[in-house]
């Protein structure tokens, strides 16, 4: 259907039409003359082109494909400090793509990770699930990509492609094990993944995603988790044009919902803690915006909503917004990954609301964020910084200063 007139999202699924055959055969261009004519006089996708002009070429350095050492920046403990280190890349199998990564960007769940938040991780960490870059090498039998197209990696690597999940196209849930971009068992060279902070990435084609020429590519890399968290259950809830979309919280995420659902045509409104964020958010779109303390707008907002969406890293008491639905309509949780706190079950009974929650999504679904992105002129706002700036960048968001994402240049390195 025309996403012009945002009608719900066709995905082409095992049935019909191979998913996987349509991505190889380049879904993602038809959007191409419209994000271009959009983001032509965009800065990063045309500086990162010229940034990569001047380097030498895959044919100048060597064989891509061969199996090599790459420089990252990675992280020894808990610190949240960061220092460039050199990490091994496979070589490119037949199936498999090499990509010289343009942007990196950080997410939240970088930090949470970093910091040990979720569990000790496995020294040296490279973090990084959010990147764009151009691709450099491809193996024999790929046929999404060739030499000098631009790519993204997301938050997984790989899946077994064959249990019940995967063959729905959510690879992210895996019943045999989804392998992450980072810190996740890695299954084809052993020891740990090695996400995008760093210059180089070998992943198989099935889970690299098609960019589009023209787009701001450095503005996309947050696409890839940010874009994809909150698309997703605004596709799986079916948010129609007309409805009322809740946000809570405005970082990384929330700016992206936001975004996305302005262009599906939903009357959004956000609640943040942050006074300065109420004008971000009307500038994005929303019809209103207001802070969690202003008592008055919880009263005026009882009862108003379709779907909301819960951004907010960590856990809180979710029962004063799940007290804004509708009967029968739902919260999702795709924030804090922590024990939920605050939801009443005898309220939730009372107006039949659910609290559910939702993590990224499937290749296909991510691949339909990008192409709805381009066409519909998306991007996340950025502010670029350069590899030594990691740890303070953390930092920042931490305090939540970030304005909306730190993205990497890895062409700076």
């Amino acid at each position: 259907m025309c996403q012009s007139c945002n009608d719900k999202i066709e995905f082409l699924t095992r049935e019909g039409e191979d998913r996987r055959n349509f991505l190889r055969n380049g879904a993602a261009l038809a959007a191409a003359p419209l994000a271009a004519t959009a983001l032509a006089g965009t800065a990063s996708a045309q500086e990162g082109g010229n940034a990569l002009a001047g380097t030498a070429s895959a044919q100048e350095s060597g064989n891509a494909l061969e199996a090599s050492e790459v420089q990252a920046w990675a992280t020894n403990d808990t610190s949240g400090s960061f220092a460039p280190q050199t990490i091994k890349r496979r070589a490119a199998g037949p199936k498999d793509v090499v990509i010289e990564i343009m942007y990196a960007s950080i997410c939240h769940s970088d930090i949470h990770t970093a910091h040990g938040d979720w569990g000790m991780p496995t020294f040296p960490l490279v973090p990084g699930h959010e990147m764009v870059g151009r691709v450099v090498g491809v193996g024999a039998e790929v046929i999404k990509f060739r030499e000098g197209d631009y790519a993204g990696v997301g938050c997984m690597v790989d899946s077994c492609g064959e249990c019940a999940n995967c063959l729905a196209d959510r690879e992210q849930n895996c019943l045999n094990g989804t392998t992450f971009t980072y810190n996740s068992e890695d299954k084809v060279s052993g020891g740990v993944t090695y996400g995008g902070y760093s210059k180089k990435i070998v992943v198989t084609e099935d889970f690299a995603l098609r960019i589009p020429p023209g787009v701001d590519l450095a503005g996309f890399a947050p696409l890839l988790c940010a874009g994809i968290t909150t698309f997703s259950p605004i596709n799986h809830w079916d948010l129609k044009p007309g409805e009322r979309f809740g946000v809570i919280g405005m970082g990384g995420l929330g700016h992206m919902a936001v975004k996305l659902a302005v262009a599906k045509g939903a009357e959004v409104v956000v609640f943040t803690t942050t006074e300065d964020k109420i004008a971000d958010a009307l500038a994005f779109g929303a019809k209103e915006a207001y802070l969690w303390t202003d008592e008055e707008a919880m009263k005026k907002n009882m009862g108003s909503f379709d779907l909301m969406v819960s951004t907010v890293p960590v856990a809180y008491p979710m029962q004063q917004f799940m007290n804004l639905l509708k009967l029968d309509k739902t919260l999702v949780n795709v924030g804090a990954l922590f024990p939920i706190e605050g939801a009443q079950g005898m309220l939730m009974g009372f107006g039949r609301q659910s609290l559910a929650g939702s993590m990224i999504g499937g290749i296909a679904e991510t691949q339909a964020v990008i192409d709805f992105a381009a066409h519909h002129g998306i991007a996340a706002d950025y502010e670029l910084i350069s590899p030594d700036q990691i740890g303070e960048a953390f930092k920042k968001v931490v305090n939540k200063e970030a304005r909306y994402r730190y993205v990497i240049d890895m062409t700076k390195a």
